[in-house]
């Protein structure tokens, strides 16, 4: 029985880092709304609760029933979580005079308490609250207290029950990661054998197991992901794997024919289909963003459809989902707080009649690629960039015509293939080119120029969560820039996107 820690989302910002350092830690984890919280059954070892854009002190502040938890698993109650669990357990919190956020020192930290084993006074925590805990009850003790928060973490005695007011999970946390073994090693008992080796034994036989001699199809994209959900369902059912790869064109440049030829060897059954005509002439005219991904998810599928009509009785669809693309579609406000749409997360329609198998639904992206090197994969695969299901139709911003998509591709090689060139390709977690639809005067020779403007994004990131951009060198954009503006056709101006995520997301549609 795979044992795990389920963490329960208020809407934080830092709820999926707080995954990520649980993942590393090797326990597996779960992040769930706390409006949808799941049956908690005998493999929970224990429940984590998030922070909160929220005030405790809000009428529509989220709420749950303590009782299901309190004094039944381990809880870790982390800022908003903290206060909510003083409030409602007789306590008092009130708004700060002045916003605690920021680093913090602890200058009180209660001797031998198991949370905080191997953290010395002094040690730097990352505060991010405007309400503070003033008063909690009598059976709460304050287990370690900064200069302006007496109530940094407590613990409710004779349980397993501890908060704390800072946030462990960030890196300005200096013995976050020390507090987070803690409570999931000496208060939860976790066995921390949760690894990349372990899923992949573990997995291929679940599959074994659930697919018996079926028949699968799978989406294969030539991208990590879906690479990865290929390889190991492969290893579980050999030849009743069908991987079809459909050309919708808008793919990168040279990318159909270079994606069938390097899955030739790993002996995979792969199948590619050209349908560039067909998506082409459904986005035509479609300039908003959500339409353009449900026209080509609708697409998407009809030609899919055909394609695995031509294998006899198939009765799964295998998909390259994976973790972030579940939360992204699930917001904790419900379905229509969702960031975007998902090509891989939302069901299929009745016609296909296919039950789905999602290999990866669990993993973040770096553990998709550990998974992978687990399974034997090659570098050329694991480390490709991220690239969006819908393709450079979001990456075309308005309407899409074969023309942009002809630019588009011209521009992103010269972009990649100049990130190669210069070594910085493994450092950018993903970078690509996008068309804007705006036009800028230029001069060319002795021409005046009314031209079309591109622009280069490329970020770090672990998991895509969360992302920063790259400070690519000024020599290396200047070459690129030059080379686009030059040899790309229709193209006067390049430009450089230095948005974080968030607020900005790393597609731009």
């Amino acid at each position: 029985m795979l044992e795990k820690i389920i963490i329960i989302d208020y809407g934080s910002q830092f709820t999926q880092l707080i995954a990520r350092r649980v993942r590393e830690l090797n326990v597996y984890c779960e992040i769930h709304p706390f409006n949808n919280i799941p049956e908690i059954t005998a493999d929970v070892k224990g429940v984590i609760f998030s922070g909160s854009p929220y005030s405790v002190l809000q009428e529509d502040a989220p709420q749950i029933d303590l009782a299901r938890f309190h004094q039944k698993q381990p809880v870790l109650a982390v800022c908003y979580g903290a206060q909510y669990l003083a409030q409602h357990s007789g306590g008092r919190v009130q708004r700060s005079s002045t916003r605690e956020y920021g680093r913090a020192n602890l200058n009180y930290i209660q001797a031998d308490n198991k949370l905080l084993k191997n953290i010395n006074i002094g040690s730097q925590v990352w505060m991010s609250h405007g309400d503070t805990i003033t008063d909690i009850p009598a059976e709460f003790e304050v287990i370690a207290s900064t200069d302006s928060v007496r109530v940094a973490a407590f613990h409710v005695k004779d349980t397993s029950t501890y908060a704390i007011q800072f946030h462990p999970e960030v890196t300005h946390s200096i013995d976050g990661k020390q507090l987070l073994e803690n409570f999931l090693v000496d208060i939860c008992g976790c066995s921390q054998d949760w690894t990349a080796d372990a899923f992949v034994e573990t997995t291929i036989a679940e599959l074994k197991e659930k697919l018996g001699n079926d028949k699968v199809v799978l989406g294969l994209s030539g991208g990590v992901d879906s690479s990865v959900a290929a390889i190991l369902l492969h290893k579980a059912i050999g030849a009743n794997l069908h991987c079809i790869f459909v050309d919708n064109g808008l793919l990168r440049k040279d990318e159909y024919e270079s994606v069938l030829e390097q899955y030739k060897h790993l002996g995979l059954n792969i199948k590619g289909v050209d349908a560039k005509d067909r998506f082409l002439s459904q986005l035509a005219g479609v300039k908003d963003p959500e339409l353009k991904r449900k026209a080509i998810g609708r697409v998407f599928i009809e030609v899919f459809d055909d394609a695995a009509h031509e294998v006899q009785d198939v009765k799964w669809l295998a998909q390259g989902t994976i973790y972030p693309d579940v939360i992204e579609s699930v917001s904790v406000k419900g379905p229509s707080a969702t960031i975007k749409s998902h090509h891989n997360v939302g069901g299929l329609p009745d016609f296909m009649k296919l039950k789905v198998v999602e290999p990866l639904n669990t993993l973040f992206k770096d553990e998709v690629r550990r998974v992978g090197k687990s399974l034997g994969l090659e570098d050329f695969i694991l480390g490709r960039h991220p690239f969006p299901g819908p393709g450079l139709a979001i990456r075309i911003l308005g309407d899409v015509t074969a023309e942009k998509v002809a630019i588009l591709q011209d521009a992103d090689k010269i972009y990649i293939d100049n990130l190669k060139e210069a070594g910085l390709y493994d450092q950018v977690w993903q970078a690509g080119a996008i068309f804007l639809p705006v036009q800028s005067v230029g001069v060319m020779g002795d021409e005046r120029t009314y031209e079309n403007v591109i622009c280069l994004r490329a970020v770090e990131s672990v998991d895509g969560m969360t992302a920063d951009w790259c400070h690519l060198p000024y020599p290396v954009l200047a070459k690129i820039s030059n080379e686009i503006i030059n040899k790309v056709k229709g193209i006067n101006r390049v430009v450089y996107d230095i948005s974080s995520k968030p607020p900005a997301t790393i597609e731009w549609e």
